[in-house]
């Protein structure tokens, strides 16, 4: 029904910002990430907008940017995860790192959202480890580990050897504790991968 709103901030509390969009206040539930990429009062922002109507309310959710609306559409996708649930999700780690996660299939890192136990974790990935598509890991990849860690270099490394974004993420989040140094996480990686 919305698609976005662009207007003046009037408002921002630790969970929502309010904006002013010609004269009426919309109050958007937002993500961590999104209230700390919020200008101060009076600035002019444009939050991407998902309405979400229940029997007992109708809430709108704001996002920064796109990408971040669509994953928030791709976790309430997933039974038992509700509007609230992957609105935390999303305020728990950056963008980046959630894609890694669901493609590494790494559901240990989910369970550190508060409220996701280990069987929400395992279904989260289960059922969004294809829906990432390349195109979201390509460039991010990288970010999803520090600059200049080994993981997001051994991640490089494997892509410069024509493995895919996922494939190369899956196989040194799978080895990543193994090794703290780049080239260590390349050999074992590519070891994990057959080659």
């Amino acid at each position: 029904m919305y698609a976005h709103f662009d207007g003046v901030v009037a408002e921002k509390t630790a969970d929502s910002i309010v904006l002013d969009v010609n004269g009426v206040g919309y109050l958007l539930q937002v993500s961590a990430q999104t209230l700390s990429l919020a200008p101060a009062a009076g600035e002019r922002m444009k939050l991407y907008a998902i309405l979400s109507v229940r029997e007992d309310a109708m809430e709108l959710f704001g996002f920064h940017s796109r990408e971040e609306k669509r994953m928030f559409e791709r976790l309430r996708s997933v039974n038992g995860v509700g509007p609230r649930m992957a609105l935390a999700i999303l305020s728990s780690m950056p963008l980046n790192d959630l894609s890694i996660a669901l493609v590494a299939g790494d559901a240990a890192a989910l369970t550190r959202v508060p409220g996701i136990g280990k069987k929400t974790a395992q279904r989260l990935v289960l059922e969004l480890r294809d829906k990432v598509d390349e195109s979201e890991l390509t460039g991010q990849t990288a970010a999803a580990a520090p600059a200049g860690s080994a993981e997001s270099e051994a991640i490089a490394a494997l892509m410069a050897l024509g493995y895919a974004s996922s494939e190369a993420a899956r196989a040194v989040s799978a080895v990543a504790g193994q090794a703290s140094k780049a080239d260590e996480l390349i050999f074992l990686a590519l070891k994990s991968l057959g080659s």
